[in-house]
């Protein structure tokens, strides 16, 4: 492993001169700059905050007078600053920090280690925590306790911060630099403080995903999620992750740890205990200290389910993830009399009394909370290293011996069979196995236990696939987790199917086993209720999110053990294999119109002016929907060019195709709204990686009208069309406060205003695409379509309720009409991410009034991974359709097509429909 000090030298002058600052705090300083020095107040004070250029000179500045700290600059964020992690320990440990980091990875990997030599390295070793900050910047107070905090650590000479520095590494990481700059410089525009706020931002704080940046950390495809995964899980491997957030519950000033049900299953049981071991060190530190008002569990919604925050995927890793909500903000608040919040319980404690809150205070309980950590770890630091090396053991023999998972669903099922044979109990699945239940025997216990139920010891992405390029990006995602993958050197065979060299394997029988399985296994949420009969709990985020699933990759489970001629990749990520361009070529190439990046060179092409026609029929060998490019002008050299860096072949076409379409470039409207929407964001990003031109709109616009002339699509993301104008959203401020520069974003998207505007422009001849809730535009259209998810009751169709149908953030099947446009490239059925998404029916005369089905459910169980409480009531329903609308075509998507830059099964939807109103 390379040191990250000497890596990062490599960047650009100003990160060097930021190191060049860390090697300088090798000499001891007799004197370190405190905060109120820096910036003349107080961390914590009254209506101030810094910036993050204000945030890096201040650190800068601490690694030139403490030796205990050295800075490394993970890498750069999407605006193109440079993220810094502070390292401090003792000046002996910050000499031999590559020692230390070696010893966390070889106990983190575990593989060749006996106990006791694991054992000797954790008493060698140093524990390693790491805490950050800034995460989602309009939560301040995070940004603000790590300035606090990394000061105190550097400055103090107390005994118990002399011995965090003798017996650990820390790592303070700052989450969002973008954020921080932007926030900071919002609410400090306002020259009187009292009219100082960190709400009303115009635009997200995160470039492309605003608030999501904490929910990348499985696909990792923003830089600053790629650079702390780096740090975690390629690098430092700490021991713990301690996430900073905000804001904490009504009533109380922090939640923390632990965290309530349900737990992944994938996750060893040491994880589940040190989460509590943790949890109860700080609520032990808040009581000892006088801190009341820190809730626990119930107190609110987060839970050990989900794969994919900064804190949760750590989990997945053998790691400690933890997260504090707290409250504070610079301008004073107040903690409200919420009269059950004054009753002490097992999830709260001590609570805490009605009053008026400072922000410095909050900086105050977060500096406890990370010394409660950096205390425990200190004084448990060789059970911490050694834990971390048995979970990795663990897992790598459950990689290589026959193992099972006890499925939710599994337990479910049988604990009705049991209580149907012994007559007692509720037999309608809401209360799975929450209750104590019937008593059954180890012949039913080994039911569930079959040779065809084994977890598999490994998975086969074979390079004859299709979308291998797709298959390629979705290995990267694992290996930007510190997963380890192998590449095939030669052609082999396992169970007897052939597979090519450049197939892609990933073992199971690895200490990160646990993201491994979370990636290619469906998840299999339990049901979870309030009470029996009662309404669901929502989970914390998405309750089924299979990566590969959603990629669209295709693979192989294996559940024996094999092996073959694989090589272990050793760098940051695969290359996609190249393309081939058919060198003879007469009549022109022909492009499969199967995979994604077919549009990439679709893009490129016509950017070049080279004419690209569209196969809508098949003749003559050709399929439908294959891209032809006559052989002329530099049609060779773009179509090289693309191959090579994309993975697209271009095979020689037989002939001209007799039924095509010539595509033109397309002016596209992408819709955003002030404040920023992420959705859009996340639609904003698909589109620049595959190079689709675009403007980006806001409702002023769209008002304006003349759209026609303007543009030939018009995306919208989901939550951008309103049902109704009743409560519409929109900027709510005096719009004089907003900078002149943003003023033009301001305003909503209307059904009285906007939406005729819209179908003025679809029936001149253009094409809108619709997302999510803003399909509910066909309805302000007029079209013969209704909600397909009601109950017919003697006084009417009323909608169900969440006691009848649930489906949170889980992955569906449908069924697609493969031979539309706007599907072509596309299988038979794809998954589709489903978060209560609209489902519709269509009435007896949709066809002829030009609404068609596109993609649909074809069965009572579509459910692939996650929790579908009701989902016999999806049969029939219409998850996705087609209107003529005039000239033009309105696209209605129900499920999140494009849900945050994850699946690539079906962003064919929005490519083809970006084109496929010239058809």
């Amino acid at each position: 492993m390379v040191n990250r000090l000497v890596r990062s030298r490599s960047l650009a002058l100003v990160v060097g001169t930021v190191l060049a600052a860390g090697v300088a705090g090798a000499q001891a300083a007799p004197h370190v700059t405190s905060p109120k020095q820096q910036f003349g107040f107080d961390i914590g004070a009254d209506y101030v905050l810094p910036n993050y250029t204000q945030f890096m000179q201040y650190w800068q500045k601490l690694a030139t007078e403490s030796d205990r700290m050295v800075l490394d600059t993970i890498g750069y964020t999407a605006e193109g600053r440079p993220q810094l992690m502070a390292i401090i320990s003792s000046p002996e440990n910050i000499k031999n920090r590559e020692h230390y980091r070696q010893i966390a990875e070889r106990l983190a990997r575990a593989e060749g280690l006996t106990d006791e030599q694991a054992h000797q390295l954790a008493r060698e070793g140093k524990g390693i925590v790491w805490f950050d900050g800034g995460l989602h910047a309009t939560e301040v107070l995070g940004a603000n306790q790590l300035i606090e905090t990394v000061y105190q650590l550097v400055s103090a000479n107390d005994p118990e911060t002399l011995r965090f520095l003798d017996d650990l590494i820390i790592l303070a990481v700052h989450a969002n630099p973008d954020g921080m700059e932007l926030v900071a410089n919002w609410y400090m525009k306002d020259e009187d403080p009292k009219e100082r706020s960190t709400g009303g931002i115009p635009r997200l704080y995160q470039k492309y995903v605003g608030h999501d940046n904490n929910r990348d950390f499985y696909l990792a495809s923003q830089p600053e999620t790629m650079n702390m995964n780096r740090v975690s899980y390629r690098e430092w491997y700490p021991q713990v992750i301690y996430n900073h957030h905000q804001t904490g519950p009504a009533g109380t000033v922090m939640f923390a740890p632990p965290f309530r049900d349900p737990a992944n299953y994938n996750l060893h049981p040491l994880i589940t205990s040190g989460l509590d071991l943790v949890g109860a060190a700080m609520m032990h530190r808040f009581i000892a200290e006088d801190k009341p008002g820190v809730t626990i569990r119930r107190g609110a919604n987060y839970s050990t389910w989900w794969d994919g925050g900064l804190r949760t995927s750590a989990y997945f890793h053998n790691m400690i993830g933890l997260l504090t909500e707290s409250i504070g903000n610079p301008t004073p608040t107040t903690i409200p009399f919420i009269p059950s919040k004054q009753i002490r319980s097992a999830d709260l404690p001590y609570p805490i009394k009605p009053q008026e809150w400072h922000f410095r205070q909050s900086i105050d309980y977060s500096v406890t909370a990370n010394k409660a950590v950096f205390d425990l770890v200190s004084q448990k630091k060789e059970e911490f290293l050694y834990n971390i090396y048995e979970m990795g053991k663990d897992a790598i023999a459950k990689g290589s011996t026959d193992s099972w998972t006890i499925w939710p669903h599994d337990i479910a099922a049988i604990t009705a069979k049991m209580e149907a044979e012994r007559g007692q109990g509720d037999q309608s699945g809401r209360g799975g196995f929450r209750g104590r239940g019937p008593t059954g025997d180890i012949t039913e216990y080994n039911a569930m236990r079959t040779p065809e139920t084994r977890d598999p010891r490994g998975y086969i992405l074979s390079a004859a696939q299709p979308e291998f390029p797709t298959a390629v990006k979705f290995a990267n995602t694992l290996l930007k987790n510190g997963v380890d993958v192998h590449v095939a050197t030669a052609p082999f065979s396992v169970n007897g199917k052939q597979y090519p060299a450049g197939s892609i394997v990933v073992k199971t029988a690895q200490a990160f086993r646990p993201h491994v399985l979370d990636m290619f296994e469906p998840q299999d949420h339990p049901n979870d209720f309030a009470y029996p009969g009662g309404p669901p709990i929502p989970p914390y985020d998405a309750a089924g999110w299979t990566l590969a699933m959603q990629m669209g990759v295709q693979y192989d489970r294996v559940r024996d053990g094999f092996d073959g001629p694989f090589q272990k990749f050793t760098g940051d990520t695969l290359t996609v294999p190249a393309g081939q361009v058919a060198s003879s070529a007469r009549n022109g190439w022909l492009l499969s119109h199967v995979g994604n990046e077919a549009f990439t060179a679709v893009n490129r092409l016509l950017k070049a002016g080279q004419p690209v026609y569209w196969v809508t029929a098949a003749s003559g060998g050709i399929p439908q929907g294959s891209f032809y490019i006559p052989n002329e002008g530099n049609a060779r050299r773009t179509l090289e060019q693309v191959a090579k860096e994309r993975g697209v072949s271009f095979t020689a076409a037989p002939a001209k195709p007799a039924t095509m379409t010539k595509l033109a470039p397309r002016r596209v409207a992408l819709v955003d709204r002030y404040g920023g929407s992420m959705p859009s964001g996340w639609m904003r990003f698909i589109l620049e990686n595959f190079e689709f031109p675009f403007d980006v709109v806001y409702p002023q616009q769209l008002d304006a009208g003349n759209l026609r002339s303007k543009y030939d699509v018009i995306i919208f993301a989901d939550g951008l069309i309103p049902a109704s104008d009743r409560g519409g959203r929109g900027f709510g401020g005096d719009p004089t406060n907003v900078p002149e520069e943003y003023r033009g974003w301001l305003g909503s998207i209307t059904v009285a205003k906007t939406v005729p505007q819209l179908k003025q422009f679809a029936e001149a001849g253009g094409t809108i695409i619709t997302v999510g809730s803003s399909t509910v535009l066909g309805e302000h259209f007029g079209l013969p379509m209704s909600n397909h998810l009601v109950e017919k009751t003697a006084s009417g169709e009323k909608e169900l309720t969440n006691e009848q149908f649930y489906i949170p953030g889980s992955l569906l099947e449908v069924a697609v009409d493969s031979t539309l446009p706007i599907a072509h490239g596309m299988p038979d059925s794809a998954i589709v991410m489903f978060d209560n998404s609209p489902v519709y029916t269509l009435g007896a005369n949709a066809a002829q009034q030009g609404l068609r089905p596109i993609a649909w459910f074809d069965t009572p169980t579509s459910l692939r991974s996650g929790w579908a409480w009701g989902q016999e009531r999806l049969d029939k329903g219409v998850a996705a359709a087609v209107a003529d609308v005039g000239k033009g075509k309105l696209y209605m998507f129900g499920p999140e097509i494009t849900f945050r830059a994850q699946p690539h099964g079906t962003f064919k939807f929005l490519f083809n429909g970006i084109y496929a109103g010239e058809l």
